[in-house]
């Protein structure tokens, strides 16, 4: 049984639909062999932290700006994770191991689109005014490792989301949001059961499962 946490910031009004998603599903049998131990924030007092209580699950708190390596350490090491998984957070991560750290990302990558800024609606934006110039015909989610330059991990699962000529930011973003629910428990599973993985150096070295690399090819 391998032992997740989850970092999400989410705002003082909201936000951490992701981390109560994967709650969800696991609670409901969706991710056998992981157990979700604690979510970490770096909003005191908000919507990341409502939903922790709500769902009685533990809550830790980065009360110093900015979190350094040693910050997100004592968090690994005080609740016991194996595994981390960033959903909807939005600081750089550093000091953490690359092979059991990973994101969701709510666009393809690589791409312009990812990067120091490029999170949640700054995301959503930057897609629709490509869009509106005829550079791009979809969105998508990623989920990538993480390394300690922002979203240039390795990427192991992208899935494209349509976008449609009266879209706004708003409307794709929903619509990516629906489809992050969706694959972000099942491929989650896959990197907490050492499905897919890397040495944390070398990209060339991902591996996947056989048939989820047939998977991959289809799409």
């Amino acid at each position: 049984m391998k032992k997740l946490g989850i970092l999400a910031s989410g705002t003082k009004q909201g936000g951490g639909s992701g981390f109560e998603n994967l709650v969800n599903v696991w609670r409901a049998g969706g991710m056998p062999n992981t157990e979700i131990v604690a979510v970490a924030t770096n909003i005191y007092g908000g919507g990341v932290e409502e939903r922790a209580k709500r769902l009685g699950i533990h809550c830790w708190h980065f009360n110093h700006e900015p979190i350094t390596a040693a910050g997100y350490q004592q968090f690994v090491r005080a609740c016991h994770v194996d595994c981390v998984a960033l959903s909807g957070y939005l600081k750089h991560v550093e000091g953490l191991d690359p092979r059991t750290t990973f994101n969701i990302h709510p666009a393809k990558l690589p791409s312009p689109f990812g990067g120091d800024g490029m999170h949640g609606h700054h995301v959503h934006e930057a897609v629709m005014s490509s869009y509106h110039r005829g550079e791009v015909q979809v969105s998508g989610v990623s989920m990538h490792f993480v390394t300690e330059v922002y979203d240039e991990g390795p990427v192991f699962f992208t899935i494209p989301v349509p976008i449609y000529p009266n879209d706004t930011a708003e409307t794709l973003g929903a619509r990516v949001n629906r489809v992050e629910h969706i694959w972000q428990p099942w491929v989650t599973q896959l990197v907490v059961t050492d499905e897919i993985g890397w040495d944390g150096r070398d990209p060339t070295t991902l591996k996947v499962p056989e048939w989820y690399r047939h998977l991959r090819r289809a799409r």
